[in-house]
């Protein structure tokens, strides 16, 4: 893929800079993946871009560079005009060896038909290891018959055959095989958690983690973890979106509302533990905004008002 900045240009220029790409000067703090939040660069120069510009620099389109972003492979800073790349980080991801070629190889993304001629297996096998958990999908969308497709990193897939080269021939394990039969399917869940993961890399902020966590409760789960209705509130008003979604998907809200809510027993206890011990730490640092008694009631997110459809966000998060 071409770098959309011209070489020469970068050449005679130096090194990044807000002015190479047509962007103001601004200051921010770092936020990705094994990044602690610190200076937004080593160089100390806090300069950063808009994701647009980043993503013209790094030859991405907004797919992939969105991408990038939730695998880490590009640090987000955090500033007064919300998050952007440092100009740092555009140095780092672009002298880095094998650029550009080495990077959309990691972000190169399959779909089932893809991945089992990637892996030299049937597709029928690959949904099998697929639906056991041994590889997570990376991400989802909804066909016109409402169906959920599911796509893998690429690498995840080569580096699975890797790990263990005999699941891919020979008779399937016969404990897979039972698990298979009695239902089980860990696709969604495994897409789960690493949307949470990645969410979780992108914030230090007590109530923001809490709040990520809580995002895959369905409300009556939340209810039940968070009693206190005004810390729901805050939970509620903070949570990120797990996909993004385009205004006309009306038709397709339930089926991604069954993607993004946890619904194992098994699963629910563990975000449930999670999100308990998160609170912990977010209670200890700020109490949950409460206003004044007299002049607000208490919000009862259990309770849909009458004749009022459900809004986008309220299907999200598993509001009835």
């Amino acid at each position: 893929m071409a770098v959309r900045v011209d070489q020469e240009l970068r050449e005679s220029q130096g090194p990044w800079s807000p002015e190479l790409l047509g962007e103001p000067s601004v200051p921010g703090r770092a936020s990705g993946p094994g990044d602690p939040g610190g200076p937004a660069g080593p160089g100390g120069s806090g300069e950063s871009v808009a994701f647009g510009a980043a993503a013209r620099a790094l030859g991405l389109n907004t797919r992939e560079f969105e991408l990038a972003v939730q695998l880490g492979e590009v640090r987000t800073v955090t500033t007064g005009l919300g998050r952007r790349v440092a100009c740092e980080e555009l140095r780092r991801a672009t002298t880095a060896e094998g650029f550009p070629e080495a990077l959309t190889a990691r972000l190169r993304v399959v779909g089932t038909a893809e991945s089992a001629e990637l892996l030299g297996i049937t597709q029928g096998r690959l949904t099998r290891l697929a639906r056991g958990g041994f590889f997570a999908p990376v991400r989802f969308y909804v066909n016109r018959y409402r169906a959920v497709v599911w796509l893998y990193l690429a690498l995840d897939l080569t580096e699975f055959a890797v790990r263990q080269p005999e699941l891919l021939s020979g008779r399937t394990p016969p404990g897979l095989s039972a698990a298979l039969a009695a239902g089980d399917d860990w696709r969604a869940a495994k897409w789960r958690s690493r949307r949470i993961g990645q969410l979780l890399a992108q914030t230090e902020d007590p109530w923001e983690r809490a709040s990520v966590l809580a995002s895959v409760l369905g409300s009556v789960e939340l209810a039940s973890a968070v009693a206190d209705p005004y810390e729901r509130a805050h939970l509620r008003e903070l949570r990120p979106a797990l996909v993004r979604m385009r205004p006309e998907a009306g038709a397709i809200r339930d089926v991604i509302d069954t993607v993004v809510t946890a619904d194992d027993p098994r699963e629910i206890r563990r975000y449930r533990a999670a999100l308990a011990s998160s609170l912990d730490d977010a209670r200890r640092a700020r109490s949950a905004p409460r206003p004044d008694a007299d002049l607000a009631p208490v919000p009862d997110d259990r309770i849909p008002v009458p004749g009022r459809p459900r809004s986008l966000w309220q299907k999200l998060i598993g509001r009835r």
